[in-house]
């Protein structure tokens, strides 16, 4: 028991792991909430890039678990532009390593079936081929595809949802709200079931504030992205550790709360301590 406490999954961000004891706790769920370009991106690009660099390198050490495989869901974007993306931020070397270690699962038919969007700009196949597709995907429910393709993932994963903000908005009335909430809720259960880290990406400032708190409320970790004004006219990427289950008490120790926020094409998301308990 003692040494499953301990366990931790590396979030691959080398300035990032060491304060938090070498990663997080497998099976947790982590809202990445941000502001526009404040870094919540950039934190999961620099993760699975950095992830699959040490899982290609060898064992991982003590008490670290590598995620044996990155499921990559998205709901508006395709594949190609988001490796393209990473490969021309970061290092144009590891587009092919990528594709190898990360597994996409692309719903964006299913999530512009529902649009005015026309097909042919999204879509494959003939006319009938899509239907046929829309009708085995639960007819439309994007939620219960979502779900289905989580629940063919292997344990020890690490799963990132591109992202809430694309699904959220169009839920918002009560009863399309509360399965939309009762989903995350059981995606937080069920985590802990697969031992994995799930990532939850989600834009501020689009939802309704105490919205934002629900979606907040059902996860073990919230990280905020945000902004600041640092005189001078220049502005600092900031992120906060808002709330960790199991690991806030040891972090407020340290003062580890608050950090300023680096981005670059050599190292990608990094982070340095500000000292600061907010």
């Amino acid at each position: 028991m003692q040494d499953s406490l301990r366990l931790r999954m590396p979030t691959g961000i080398d300035s990032l792991d060491p304060m938090l004891d070498g990663g997080v706790p497998p099976g947790s769920a982590v809202l990445l909430l941000g502001e526009h370009g404040a870094g919540n991106i950039e934190f999961v690009q620099t993760s699975i890039m950095h992830l699959a660099i040490q899982k290609q390198s060898g064992a991982p050490g003590e008490n670290l678990l590598l995620p044996d495989g990155v499921s990559y869901v998205t709901f508006t974007r395709m594949k190609e532009d988001i490796l393209r993306e990473m490969a021309l931020s970061f290092n144009p070397g590891l587009y092919n390593r990528l594709e190898g270690e990360v597994v996409f699962h692309d719903l964006s038919e299913l999530y512009f079936d529902a649009s005015i969007v026309p097909p042919g700009w999204y879509g494959e196949g003939s006319v009938i081929e899509r239907l046929q597709k829309k009708q085995n995907k639960e007819s439309g429910n994007i939620l219960a595809e979502v779900a289905r393709v989580l629940d063919g993932r292997p344990k020890n994963s690490l799963i990132v949802l591109d992202s809430l903000t694309d699904i959220a908005p169009p839920l918002t009335d009560p009863v399309r709200w509360h399965a939309f909430i009762a989903f995350l809720r059981g995606l937080q259960r069920a985590a802990k079931r697969w031992n994995s880290t799930v990532y939850l990406l989600l834009t501020s400032g689009i939802l309704e504030r105490s919205q934002e708190l629900e979606i907040a409320d059902c996860v073990d970790a919230t990280l905020l992205f945000r902004w600041e004004e640092t005189g001078a006219q220049r502005r600092q990427r900031v992120m906060y550790f808002e709330k960790f289950r199991g690991v806030m008490p040891r972090l407020e120790e340290k003062d580890l709360v608050k950090f300023a926020v680096k981005i670059s094409a050599g190292n990608g998301f990094e982070v340095r301590n500000i000292r600061v308990v907010v």
